[in-house]
């Protein structure tokens, strides 16, 4: 299935499998994997459990924000990436990173930053996303 949901779609399902995980509800598959990338981001706890006050937040990296938001929606895109192997080659720069750092959440961090550097590229030279900027960026960390 191609997971393509909007700004308030991608809030809402952070939203709703974070408050599904703490009533104990059932969860589909894809909703316990962000419940439990939230549960290892203690410090945006607030925002999933005050969503009234968060949901519509602008957050300005020149202010120096963090969106937490698009923080977890990237580490569920990474987490699909090394399923799937796609681009191909990134399960094994995931792997090696884990050892590197002894951490796969601090992997995966790592893997974030060369994810927002391809898509930074993209958006600087209106062109398609390039998996061969994400996998050299990855290459030299």
């Amino acid at each position: 299935m191609f997971f393509n949901p909007s700004r308030d779609e991608a809030r809402n399902f952070l939203i709703d499998s974070w408050r599904k995980r703490r009533e104990r509800v059932l969860l589909t598959p894809l909703e316990d994997l962000a419940a439990q990338l939230i549960e290892k981001h203690p410090e945006y706890f607030s925002v999933f459990e005050d969503p009234e006050r968060y949901l519509a937040r602008e957050y300005l990296p020149e202010q120096g924000e963090a969106n937490p938001f698009l923080h977890l929606m990237m580490h569920l895109t990474i987490e699909e990436q090394i399923s799937i192997d796609q681009p191909p080659g990134i399960r094994a720069h995931f792997v090696r990173l884990t050892h590197h750092f002894e951490s796969e959440h601090d992997a995966q961090h790592r893997m974030m930053e060369c994810l927002s550097e391809m898509i930074w590229q993209a958006q600087r030279h209106k062109t398609q996303p390039d998996p061969a900027v994400y996998l050299r960026c990855l290459a030299e960390h």
